[in-house]
């Protein structure tokens, strides 16, 4: 930033020890540092602004001919679709002028398997459940060391 030597900054602490005093000095470096980093930290973010505002329109640039490219490879497909279509209908109604009987395929409408998945259709046996262990209710924490807490022996 300034191009300032050792010397120049020698001078510059001893007029300053003089004109302010010795109590006052590092008081008024500490408010000389303070300003400083808030000056440097002004200047980061004003570059971080400019940064991103350039990106930003770059950004909005490459959208702009990513469109325009897009736009062209429509037009270009619309033009060649329409002339295969001409060609096809030219080459169908040279190819077969006898057969001007269209047969129309119908197909059957679209119905829903009605499966649930959320629907389980077997049942297993309560007996077999028990054998196994499987939980068939909820049940809490405290409620399950109770029940497996080993009884008073009263001998």
């Amino acid at each position: 930033m300034l191009d300032i030597g050792v010397t120049k900054l020698a001078i510059i602490g001893g007029i300053a020890l003089v004109v302010i005093g010795p109590e006052k000095l590092p008081g008024l470096a500490r408010t000389i540092g303070t300003l400083l980093g808030r000056a440097q930290r002004y200047v980061a973010e004003v570059k971080s602004e400019v940064s991103r505002s350039m990106e930003l329109d770059e950004l909005k640039k490459m959208k702009d001919s990513m469109e325009s490219a897009a736009r062209d490879v429509e037009s270009t497909i619309q033009t060649n679709a329409s002339d295969f279509e001409k060609s096809w209908a030219e080459a169908t109604e040279t190819a077969a002028p006898a057969s001007s009987e269209v047969s129309s395929v119908v197909l059957p409408a679209y119905q829903h398997p009605k499966k649930k998945w959320r629907v389980k259709q077997g049942a297993t046996p309560r007996w077999y459940k028990v054998r196994a262990g499987v939980r068939t209710h909820v049940q809490s924490g405290a409620a399950r060391v109770a029940r497996f807490r080993p009884q008073k022996w009263n001998g």
